[in-house]
């Protein structure tokens, strides 16, 4: 009996699948496209958000803040990780129109627009707030007890730093006193 086979992968069809397609209605990719465009990047504080006439045209702005959202919801830090999703994830495809910055354009994004990046995440908030998915109404305190790592024999004071310098400079003077025993030995 024969196993379940996919297609070939140099099988041409006739109706090719949009990227389009392959992503469902509901998806995340989808919220975080909608909501970029809903703000206005030049407001928020954003590098080049107005191009310029002349030279090489730069990525649009909106375009790398979808990535770093992307990034944050799947927890993607890295502009390493980040460039290979583009290359690799339908999701991030769909996301940006198929481009692919490499990670120095990523980075260096992140880098030019901090300022712009917690004016964007007060905005998002102030979204939330808006829409209803945050309210504010109540507070919850978390009273989870966790056992710390500070026991006497971690715990650094000023008193032990010191014996731990003398200790320190008595191997320094041992290892001295070696040396000139040694160079005594040798000269005789």
């Amino acid at each position: 009996m024969a196993y379940i086979q996919g297609e070939p992968r140099n099988q041409t069809s006739l109706f090719p699948v949009s990227i389009d397609e392959l992503i469902p209605a509901d998806h995340l990719v989808r919220v975080i496209d909608a909501y970029v465009a809903r703000i206005d990047l030049k407001v928020l504080g954003f590098d080049k958000a107005e191009p310029k006439v002349n030279g090489r045209p730069p990525y649009n702005p909106a375009d790398l803040l979808k990535l770093y959202l992307y990034g944050y919801f799947y927890q993607i830090r890295s502009s390493r990780r980040l460039e290979a999703e583009c290359q690799r994830n339908v999701e991030v495809m769909w996301l940006l129109n198929r481009l692919a910055p490499d990670f120095k354009t990523i980075a260096d994004f992140r880098r030019d627009n901090t300022v712009a990046f917690s004016a964007t995440c007060r905005a998002f908030v102030q979204f939330c707030r808006g829409a209803g998915l945050v309210k504010g109404d109540l507070v919850a305190i978390d009273g989870s007890k966790f056992r710390a790592v500070a026991s006497n024999r971690r715990h650094v004071s000023t008193k032990h730093l010191k014996r731990d310098l003398e200790k320190l400079d008595q191997r320094i003077a041992r290892y001295l006193a070696t040396l000139d025993e040694s160079d005594q030995s040798e000269s005789a």
